[in-house]
């Protein structure tokens, strides 16, 4: 299935990411995602499913 909710927690230096599927299952869990990092996860999140 497909992510059709991101959920993002912006902190100071990191964001907490948490995409989860039609059902409401978590496809996407990342706790610390440096800003360098978040465009790139968002734009191919399957590549970084569940890491």
């Amino acid at each position: 299935m497909a992510i059709v909710t991101v959920g993002i927690d912006p902190a100071k230096n990191v964001f907490a990411i948490h995409g989860v599927d039609e059902a409401g299952k978590a496809m996407l869990v990342k706790p610390k995602v440096s800003r360098d990092q978040l465009v790139p996860l968002l734009t191919n999140p399957s590549a970084s499913i569940l890491q």
